[in-house]
């Protein structure tokens, strides 16, 4: 027996979705969307809606990305994100910020209201401060100024938490789903709508010039007028570099069963180290939602404490059971904190993108997914230049930022090529860690039946040298956020090729 749960997603429990086929033959359509995570099912549900021939390919399967792994939190309240923008830009652009992503939660409420099945409740949704904090002051002063549905609600809060708190301010009527069940009424629909799905499909190249063409990893075409590249991180990040502009952020969420009464909102902490949490009912249990414990991914190789310090705070705060379940997720953070979408290339009209929604993609997400729908189908978003993947005027905080992000990219092509290696005997069963084998430094994974996975260090995306991270069994590159499993298949982009993989069973019982 294993001596540490392996992850799993509380939103991927009892999945009895039809899957959908891969892409056999090469084909000819309007517009390909790649990736079917929220914001490309939201695009491409739109999009076959006006009358389009779409596309949509998902390189794994439905709600095995970043949209099922997340707490689903549909909140317009994104950290401390207005005062932010304030400071950055002005409160105009904060204010349309705002706008953007309540028109996203106004069409998923729209979209339960016609039919869709989702598991969806109004909540409140709460920011919170134990120790006092001058961003939550700025955050509640910049409520006021946009004249955004809340302020203070620093009494409401510590009469309900079971714990003390200076300060609390608030976001009324905001929403909570589950996320899968989301994705698959999307893709449902948009199947019914005439479009085509395929799953297990791994787009790998797009090519330039007009009706450009999706080749995947199998050698399949899909010739379209327009891509639209919703894979979360972009996998054509090289022109552009994309790769230069993207903080990647890894955080834990744990599900915890407790039979004890709960506040009732969406909650989360602006001091460090961070606490999200709210609650999620299905037939007679309670789940405590509990996330926090973010990190530069990559760049930490012991992540089961992470997940055992969210267990304990739900249990110590909330009385909760051990974790049920319990997964990460990866957010990529722009340099501006606003996300990219739209046209991804300046000589390349065709092709468009949606990412860097930060830890807010459930707004977000279905917002972008709709200004693409009308980018691609000629009506007016005037939502446009705010999220205009080539917006050029750097202010002061995103150079920082950027020499920020990018030192520390060259900082771990260094790092990894200066470590020492162990051997294979030193890895106990359940184990991985950078190895050397018959003279070469390789990763490998000790497996529970005693076989040992061996594969290359060398991301291929960019190439620089994968970490281990014991909670996910998965090798992680701390560059630019791809990861993969055990035996070197991909997990998430930007890398689109598995590392090199062999298998050794004649190695010594532990």
């Amino acid at each position: 027996m294993h001596r540490h749960p392996f992850t799993n997603s509380l939103w991927r429990q009892h999945n009895a979705a039809t899957p959908y086929p891969r892409l056999e033959s090469s084909v000819s359509c309007d517009i390909v969307v790649i990736g079917a995570g929220i914001a490309g099912l939201v695009s491409a549900y739109e999009l076959q809606q006006r009358g389009k021939q779409v596309v949509l390919l998902e390189a794994a399967e439905i709600g095995r990305g970043t949209t099922g792994h997340t707490t689903a939190k549909c909140s317009v309240q994104h950290g401390t994100v207005y005062s932010k923008l304030i400071r950055t830009f002005n409160q105009e652009t904060a204010r349309l910020y705002y706008e953007f992503n309540e028109q996203g939660l106004a069409y998923l409420r729209q979209q339960v209201e016609a039919g869709f099945d989702i598991d969806f409740e109004t909540k409140d949704s709460y920011l919170y401060s134990i120790d006092g904090s001058s961003q939550l002051v700025a955050e509640r002063e910049a409520y006021a100024q946009l004249e955004l549905p809340g302020g203070d609600a620093t009494e409401e809060v510590k009469a309900v938490l079971p714990f003390e708190v200076k300060q609390a301010i608030v976001i009324r009527d905001q929403a909570q789903m589950h996320p899968v069940k989301y994705l698959h009424e999307l893709a449902n629909r948009f199947v019914a709508a005439g479009g085509r799905l395929h799953e297990k499909t791994r787009a790998t190249e797009i090519s330039s010039g007009p009706r450009p063409i999706v080749t995947t990893s199998t050698g399949r075409r899909v010739q379209a007028n327009q891509v639209v590249v919703a894979t979360h991180y972009p996998f054509n990040d090289i022109r552009g570099l994309y790769f230069s502009k993207f903080e990647v952020e890894r955080s834990y969420i744990v599900a915890c069963e407790t039979e004890q009464s709960v506040p009732d909102g969406m909650y989360l902490s602006v001091d460090q180290p961070s606490r999200s949490f709210r609650t999620f009912k299905e037939g007679d249990k309670t789940y405590m939602l509990v996330g926090g414990e973010g990190h530069l991914s990559g760049h930490v190789t012991e992540t089961r404490s992470r997940y055992d310090r969210l267990d304990r705070f739900a249990h110590d705060s909330f009385g909760a059971k051990k974790a049920s379940f319990r997964w990460s997720s990866q957010d990529l953070i722009t340099l501006d904190h606003l996300p990219y979408i739209g046209q991804m290339f300046s000589r390349e009209p065709d092709v468009f993108v949606a990412t860097g929604f930060a830890k807010w993609g459930m707004t977000n997400g279905i917002a972008g997914g709709l200004l693409l729908a009308d980018r691609l189908t000629g009506r007016p978003n005037r939502f446009n230049d705010l999220l205009d993947p080539q917006r050029s005027k750097l202010k002061p905080a995103d150079v920082g930022q950027f020499l920020k992000t990018n030192l520390d990219t060259a900082v771990q092509f260094v790092k990894g090529s200066l470590e020492r290696p162990g051997t294979l005997d030193d890895l106990q069963l359940d184990e991985g860690g950078i190895v050397q084998v018959d003279g070469k430094k390789v990763g490998a994974y000790r497996d529970l039946d005693n076989e040992c996975h061996l594969v290359s260090t060398r991301c291929t995306h960019m190439g620089c040298t994968v970490n281990w991270n014991d909670a996910e069994r998965s090798w992680d590159c701390p560059c630019h956020g791809s990861r993969f499993d055990t035996k070197g298949n991909v997990l998430e982009g930007p890398a689109t090729q598995p590392l090199a993989y062999e298998r050794k069973t004649d190695v010594p019982k532990q």
